[in-house]
């Protein structure tokens, strides 16, 4: 099959494309989203991530940096695709992008679905305090991460201390194992399994109350908020008031470890590593 491969940083193309190759099948064009939503300006992680991306694909591949998912989908028309892969993309495409290729897209979601449909699932379960995730690979209709399954696989840990850098290891190999299974069915013509959806939980985008600690809140409960945002990116943090001072919360433990103790609503919790933050422009009221 001739394939288009949309996706979101290096490790990502390079796993997909190497997973198609050794199935047997024939990548040639490799699509990445320049800013969150359609129509946006382009990002600055997404100007280092591209020139990341063209340093490592490989040579007579092309890569194309759509505006918007029509633009997408014309500039994909012309390569006479099977199918389109996707991990990753930030963007929800429409029918008239599906339609394009003979087989339409199947899509690499890191959840266990119908569990976290939705552009950030990883944040969610850390969030949730989820021991695990999983990866679903689905065949993709116009609505986030609601087609067919092709392909699925739990039982990837997150540790206590995720990154991306971290976790990444534990995903890629659940990847190799899975996509190709998904692109056999798909090339057998096979439609997949219907999600149920009394399972339904939505994954969005964290809400901007989020990142403000609140102390009533447990202890458990904060320590994941910290860690969603460091699996977000290196420095991220919520902003917590503490005595007199602004913090922005980098780690935290639930056992005494050298650092700032605070109460919680079921007991301590330890700063171990923070910076010092202006206060919030919004309400901070109720806070301590």
């Amino acid at each position: 099959m001739r394939l288009a491969l949309v996706s979101f940083g290096v490790n990502e193309f390079s796993v997909l494309h190497e997973i198609c190759v050794e199935a047997g099948h024939f990548p040639v064009a490799y699509a990445y989203s320049r800013s969150m939503r359609p129509r946006m300006p382009t990002d600055a992680h997404a100007v280092a991530t591209i020139g990341q991306i063209l340093k490592e694909m490989p040579p007579a591949m092309d890569f194309l940096l759509p505006g918007s998912a029509e633009g997408l989908g014309q500039a994909l028309a012309g390569y006479s695709l099977d199918l389109i892969v996707v991990y990753g993309f930030s963007w929800r495409l429409p029918r008239s992008v599906l339609q394009i290729s003979r087989f339409g897209a199947i899509n690499v979601h890191s959840s266990l679905l119908p569990k976290y449909r939705g552009p950030a699932p990883v944040l969610w379960a850390i969030r949730n305090g989820d021991p695990h995730i999983g990866i679903t690979i689905h065949r993709m209709d116009e609505n986030f991460d609601t087609g067919p399954i092709l392909a699925q696989q739990g039982g990837i840990t997150l540790e206590d201390e995720v990154t991306p850098e971290r976790l990444w290891p534990h995903i890629r190999p659940v990847i190799r194992d899975l996509l190709p299974v998904a692109l056999e069915r798909v090339s057998r013509h096979e439609a997949g399994e219907e999600q149920d959806d009394a399972d339904v939980s939505y994954a969005g985008l964290m809400e901007p109350e989020f990142s403000l600690i609140d102390w009533s809140r447990t202890a458990r409960e904060i320590h994941n908020q910290v860690r969603t945002f460091r699996f977000m990116g290196q420095g991220q943090g919520p902003i917590a008031r503490v005595g007199e001072r602004w913090l922005k919360v980098l780690r935290t433990q639930l056992r005494e470890a050298p650092g700032v103790r605070v109460e919680c609503a079921d007991g301590p919790i330890w700063i171990v590593a923070s910076e010092s933050t202006e206060p919030p422009a919004s309400e901070t009221r109720g806070l301590r």
